[in-house]
């Protein structure tokens, strides 16, 4: 097995020229072999999707090729949004595979699992590493059914209409296109709400966009793009169209948590599941029974989901990055929105513009009463993984080390470890430190009183640690 795949937070990754070719076929074949493992259930279709990194096509090829080998039928569902591959390979009741690399560096790519019926455990990945073979299956060529009409349309009909028609009537609304898989999706389903959408820097080539790290030169045109056609907001994912962006009129960020939590409100759920990184005031928000702290990644807030199910409970999953998951089915006005548990960005991006426009008010406006502390997180990208880990080993152990390296900026009162080591400052304070499971980077996540105490506690974060790693 090459030394750069890994399962990191939610799927396989690992440089594309690394998983071109054997690996994806060894891992294709490792999978179904795993899932014949787990059920008796025959060998059908097997739906494979992609994003716009160059590698995906091949990579494509090469899944194709795996499943032909053994047994199965592989279904192309083409360049869709990984929530809408799970949607359609669920409701047919086959498992998919979505190639994609998300957020992380174009010459990176990886590899999405997806039961029948939803996306694979940390069990599971166990179980595919259990079955790898030593050699790749033969590459058999064959038929491989078109999937994509089919993909598209039954992703698109379950948010069609979740707004009303004129629900955005007045909005002008910019779609950041870059190289989104579900860019032409978003246009469609905001104009179809009403809204004059504004199409923005589409791009032929991919470009990495991590919705998280606000600083990046990529998103510093929105101040003219607003001003230039007066939006109300600028909304977009990152490439494979599960994490939500959204910008309000003035240019500020609302952070995927708060989208998480208005998101549960519009589907009127009264219990979330939501990573330790996600902001600390969601446990004040009134019409939350219940709040369940994870790890980062979308199996754990799967597997959190599970736990809570109850009668009675409307269960959301959301990660600080803004994609939601629905935990159980949820019934909007005279229609019902089945359970999908795997992240999702358009499903927050409606129900958060949507909401702000029922209320007749600015998107600003509508999310400052949420009772949220103001909250900042960025990354140190090409740190190696051996430097994040040293470092973290030795906050989370060693509390003079500790306290020398919290000098000047305050005075350590609590630990946690549910992921990485987050800190609580005297006075409330927070900074919390993670090793991306996805890319070598290392995360920096703050809370601070005020937004300008954030932006100072983001600034000496990466300061501090950088002075470590690099």
């Amino acid at each position: 097995m090459a030394d750069s795949l890994k399962f990191g937070t939610s799927g396989l990754r690992g440089l594309a020229s690394e998983l071109v070719g054997a690996a994806t076929r060894r891992y294709t074949a490792a999978f179904l072999m795993h899932l014949q493992t787990r059920s008796a259930a025959g060998r059908g279709k097997v739906f494979i999707g992609r994003d716009f990194r160059a590698s995906s096509p091949q990579i494509a090829v090469d899944c194709a090729a795996a499943i032909r080998a053994s047994g199965f039928v592989p279904v192309d569902c083409g360049t869709v949004p990984t929530p809408a591959l799970a949607l359609h390979a669920m409701a047919e009741g086959g498992p998919a595979i979505m190639i994609t690399g998300s957020h992380i560096p174009a010459d990176r790519n990886g590899l999405k699992f997806y039961t029948p019926t939803g996306e694979i455990s940390k069990e599971d990945e166990l179980g595919i590493l259990g079955a790898l073979p030593d050699e790749a299956p033969v590459a058999i060529g064959g038929e491989t059914l078109d999937g994509y009409p089919a993909a598209v349309d039954r992703y698109r009909r379950r948010y069609a209409g979740l707004l009303g028609a004129e629900a955005l009537a007045g909005w002008r609304v910019g779609v950041f296109e870059h190289s989104s898989v579900a860019r032409d999706m978003l246009v469609s389903l905001l104009t179809r709400a009403g809204a004059d959408v504004i199409r923005l820097n589409r791009a032929e080539g991919f470009v990495a966009v991590d919705t998280e790290a606000t600083s990046d030169a990529l998103y510093a045109p929105r101040h003219d793009w607003i001003a230039r056609h007066q939006l109300d907001a600028i909304v977009s994912t990152d490439g494979d169209g599960d994490r939500p962006l959204i910008i309000d009129g003035a240019g500020n960020f609302v952070r995927g948590d708060v989208l998480g939590i208005l998101a549960a409100r519009f589907v009127g759920a009264n219990t979330v599941v939501t990573p330790v990184t996600s902001n600390s005031g969601i446990e004040g928000v009134g019409y939350l029974a219940r709040v369940e702290r994870t790890k980062v990644g979308s199996p754990y807030v799967i597997s959190g989901m599970e736990t809570a199910a109850g009668a009675g409970r409307t269960i959301v999953g959301f990660e600080a990055n803004g994609g939601v998951l629905l935990g159980t089915d949820v019934p909007i006005g005279n229609r019902t929105l089945s359970r999908l548990p795997t992240r999702d960005a358009v499903l927050p991006i409606l129900a958060v513009l949507g909401s702000a426009a029922a209320a007749g008010q600015s998107l600003a406006d509508f999310v400052a009463p949420l009772p949220v502390r103001p909250a900042l997180s960025d990354r140190l990208t090409e740190v190696p993984a051996e430097r994040s880990g040293t470092l973290i080993r030795r906050l989370a152990g060693e509390p003079d080390y500790t306290a020398s390296f919290f000098a000047g900026v305050g005075d350590v009162e609590s630990l946690t470890v549910i992921d990485g080591p987050r800190f609580v400052l005297k006075g409330g304070d927070v900074i919390h430190y993670r090793a991306s499971g996805n890319a070598p980077e290392l995360r920096c996540y703050v809370e601070g009183g005020t937004p300008d105490r954030a932006a100072q506690l983001l600034r000496w974060g990466l300061d501090a640690a950088s002075r470590v790693v690099r």
